[in-house]
């Protein structure tokens, strides 16, 4: 699917800001913020969202991060092609992705190439054509994980968290709900 929309003129307010990676932990405030960054552009904003309506739970957090967000959001669930998703938004529309922890998670457990799936997505994001907003879960922080399957995972995360850094014009990471820039 592709999204349409009139994106008429717009001024950049974070000019030199194309490419921006928020991480940090589970609540930290990453979506929030990073939706504020999105909002500083004009409207329409595009929402790619990797979550998957797995359980009435995770219903719940999806509907709630829904009503939060003002008119002039368009929302697309995406829980696998990110790279497409980010292609075909409008040039110019500012576009969030949420999350991408999520989104590598659905990779692995469909069993799709994972670092194809990465390459892809770290080419896409560096020549995007608008401004780009992802957040990440940073999970590198904690224990080392007991099982194979999760230390994969926190070793795919990072090679991707780094790679799309080295890319990125902003680096944040949030901390009870603050932002400090890394880079």
């Amino acid at each position: 699917m592709t999204i349409q929309a009139d994106l008429g003129s717009r001024a950049d307010p974070l000019a030199g800001n194309r490419l921006t990676l928020v991480l940090g932990g589970a609540r930290s405030g990453k979506s929030r913020h990073a939706e504020a960054l999105v909002q500083t552009w004009a409207a329409p904003w595009i929402y790619l969202a990797t979550a998957q309506p797995s359980d009435d739970e995770m219903r719940e957090r999806i509907a709630a991060h829904r009503s939060r967000r003002p008119d002039g959001w368009i929302t697309r669930d995406e829980p696998f092609d990110l790279a497409g998703a980010i292609r075909d938004a409008p040039a110019g529309a500012p576009v969030l992705v949420d999350c991408l922890t999520l989104w590598l998670t659905n990779v692995m457990l469909a069993g799709r190439d994972v670092d194809a799936a990465i390459r892809e997505l770290v080419e896409t994001c560096g020549g995007a054509p608008r401004p780009l907003v992802l957040v990440s879960n940073e999970v590198g922080l904690g224990i080392v994980p007991d099982n194979a399957l999760a230390r994969r995972f926190r070793d795919h995360v990072g090679v991707l968290h780094q790679r799309l850094a080295a890319q990125a014009d902003r680096v944040l990471f949030m901390v009870a709900g603050l932002s400090m820039t890394v880079k």
